[in-house]
C-alpha cells in the first residue's frame, strides 16, 4: 500500500529542554522556565475539588477565565482570547494573518515557535541580528519591507534573557509601518521589576496595530495543564474567535487559571523568590568566570566565553549527576552557552554545590 502523500516542511522540530536522564529516576529539571514554587495553594485545591465535571464538554470561549483577567489586568474582556498555551493563539494569528510569500520579521535567537508557525503557512522568516544578545529594534526595522506581516518580540527575550526598555518598545511601534503587526509576547512579564521596563500589554491597550501574548505556564504554575491567552483589537478577535478550536481550552484549565490570577500572595513570594535567587545564583556563577544577562525572568543565559571549561562540559557533568539545564545548541544554535532556570531553593542549592563539586577539581 501507498502513503498518501502529505506537504513537506523544511522546519527544525521544535525541542523541549530535556527533562529524563537515562537510569535516573530523580531529577532536578532546570531547562524549560517552568515555576520554582509550583502552582498556587488556591488553583491545587482546585484541581483537587472530587466535584468536578468532566463528563461535558467546557466553555468554548472561556467567559469564567476572560473576566478574571480582564479583572486582574484592568483590560476589556472583549479583546481577550484564550488558547492551549500561548503557543496556539500564535498559530492562530499565523494562520489568521500570514499567506505564502508574506514576510515575519523576528530576531534571530527567539522563542522557535515563531519561526515554526510561520513556517507551516508558507510565510518567509526574516532574521534580525541581536546586539550582544539583546533585540535591536534599529536591526528589526533594517529588515522589514513592504512584503512585511508581522514583527514578532517577546519582552523579556527567551532565551537570552535580555529585554528592550519601555522607550524601545515604544519607538519600535512608531516607526513600523502601520500596516505591520507587532506582536509582543509578554510571557515572563509578571517577574519583571526593572525600572525602565514596560510590559506590552501596559503599553498598548488600546493600539490595533499591536498583539499581546500571555502565558500560565510561567509564574502561575500551570504548564502542564495549557492554557494562555492573547490581546488585541477587537477585529482581531471577532476574527480569531472564526478559526478557533471549538472547546480549545479544557474546563481544569480555565478554572485553575482564573483561581491562579486571584492569588496576589502566591504572585508575590514567586516574584520575591526569583530575585533573590536569581541574584544569588548570578554572583555565584561569576565567582567560576560564568557570565550571565542582568536579572530579568526566571533563567538566566550563562556565557562560558571566560571560563576554563566549555558550556558542553558543565552541561554533562550536571546531567550526569540528575540535574539539567538547556542546550541553547538545540534549535537557537547558540554555541558555548547555557540557559539556567531558576528552581526552587532546594534545586538551587543542589545546583549551586554540584557545580561547586564539578568545577572545583
Amino acid at each position: 500500500m501507498n502513503t498518501p502523500k502529505f506537504k513537506k516542511f523544511n522546519i527544525e522540530a521544535y525541542k523541549p529542554g530535556k527533562s529524563k536522564v537515562k537510569k535516573l529516576k530523580k531529577v532536578i529539571k532546570l531547562s524549560a522556565n517552568e515555576s520554582a514554587l509550583g502552582m498556587s495553594p488556591k488553583a491545587r485545591k482546585l484541581i483537587l475539588n472530587k466535584n468536578l465535571t468532566l463528563d461535558k464538554y467546557p466553555d468554548g470561549r472561556s467567559e469564567i477565565l476572560k473576566k478574571a483577567i480582564s479583572k486582574a489586568y484592568k483590560c476589556d474582556k472583549k479583546k481577550i482570547i484564550c488558547g492551549a498555551g500561548s503557543d496556539e493563539v500564535i498559530q492562530m494569528i499565523c494562520q489568521l494573518f500570514l499567506n505564502p510569500k508574506d514576510e515575519v520579521v523576528i530576531p534571530e535567537y527567539s522563542f522557535l515557535m515563531y519561526r515554526i508557525y510561520s513556517k507551516i503557512v508558507g510565510a518567509k522568516i526574516i532574521f534580525a541580528k541581536e546586539i550582544n544578545f539583546k533585540v535591536s529594534t534599529k536591526e528589526i526595522l533594517k529588515k522589514v519591507s513592504r512584503k512585511t506581516k508581522i514583527v514578532f518580540i517577546a519582552n523579556p527575550n527567551n532565551p537570552t534573557g535580555t529585554y528592550l526598555t519601555k522607550k524601545e518598545v515604544l519607538e519600535l511601534r512608531k516607526k513600523l509601518n502601520k500596516n505591520v503587526l507587532l506582536v509582543i509576547d509578554d510571557a515572563y512579564a509578571e517577574y519583571m521589576k526593572n525600572l525602565n521596563y514596560a510590559s506590552g500589554l501596559d503599553l498598548f491597550k488600546n493600539k490595533e496595530n499591536v498583539f499581546i501574548l500571555r502565558t500560565f505556564s510561567k509564574i502561575f504554575g500551570l504548564a502542564s495543564l495549557r492554557v494562555g491567552w492573547g490581546y488585541g483589537s477587537k477585529k482581531i478577535i471577532n476574527a480569531l474567535n472564526v478559526i478557533k478550536p471549538p472547546f480549545n481550552v479544557n474546563g481544569i484549565a480555565q478554572l485553575a487559571a482564573a483561581e491562579s490570577l486571584k492569588d496576589k500572595k502566591f504572585i508575590n513570594k514567586s516574584i520575591k523568590h526569583n530575585l533573590f535567587y536569581a541574584n544569588k545564583i548570578k554572583k555565584f556563577l561569576e565567582s567560576y568566570h560564568i557570565k550571565s544577562n542582568p536579572i530579568s525572568a526566571n533563567f538566566l543565559l550563562l556565557s562560558f566565553e571566560n571560563c576554563k571549561y566549555s558550556a558542553k562540559y558543565l552541561y554533562e557533568k550536571l546531567k550526569n549527576k540528575g540535574i539539567i539545564l538547556r542546550s541553547t545548541q538545540d534549535g537557537y544554535h547558540i554555541k558555548n552557552k547555557l540557559r539556567l532556570t531558576i528552581g526552587s531553593k532546594k534545586e538551587n542549592i543542589k545546583f549551586m554545590s554540584t557545580v561547586k563539586k564539578v568545577l572545583n577539581k
